[in-house]
């Protein structure tokens, strides 16, 4: 498990800054500026480091300290675009952006297949578990065209049926569990 979940930790060195241009900052408590998606942001240097890494907090920025692609960065600038960079090969930069988001998706499903492989006995339902990673590790392989073609909510929502059986099946052990208040209208409560 150790070596499925190194995979899953940003590099930011083998990265080339995605998650600084490919999506859109919205001026709130989490961003102090607008930024639009595919777009760097103004903080972001030409060797795809962060100028204000240090003080991202105090400088307006505290959405950017708890952001994490769980690999998705160096997954699509090293294996996707074979180690390309958005600013020296302009033609490849809508590519880049367009697939991101999608790994990110696929790189958070990972995270939570492989912690849900370490809750589970063995039978079908780590089975399920097992054959669901293989599928989605499969997805972070594929070309480009086809990352952007995935219809990513889909897989994520199927994927999220399982792990909800998976949740359901750990939780049932826990002894006076509280009620599932999944879909509850909780405003106010």
């Amino acid at each position: 498990m150790a070596t499925l979940r190194a995979d899953l930790v940003a590099d930011c060195s083998r990265c080339v800054g995605l998650c600084c241009v490919a999506p859109a900052f919205a001026a709130s408590a989490d961003f102090a500026i607008d930024k639009p998606a595919s777009s760097p942001c103004p903080n972001l240097q030409v060797d795809s480091r962060c100028g204000i890494h240090d003080r991202l907090r105090d400088r307006g920025f505290p959405g950017c300290t708890v952001f994490d692609c769980l690999g998705a960065g160096q997954r699509v600038t090293q294996h996707t675009m074979g180690g390309r960079d958005w600013r020296d090969a302009p033609e490849v930069a809508a590519t880049m952006f367009a697939v991101f988001p999608v790994m990110r998706q696929l790189t958070e499903l990972l995270w939570h297949l492989t912690e849900a492989s370490t809750l589970l006995p063995d039978g079908p339902l780590r089975t399920a578990v097992a054959a669901a990673r293989a599928r989605t590790e499969a997805h972070t392989l594929a070309p480009a065209p086809d990352l952007v073609a995935l219809d990513a909510g889909g897989w994520r929502r199927e994927v999220g049926e399982l792990l909800g059986r998976v949740s359901e099946a750990v939780r049932a052990e826990v002894p006076e569990r509280a009620r599932d208040r999944r879909g509850a209208d909780l405003m106010g409560a």
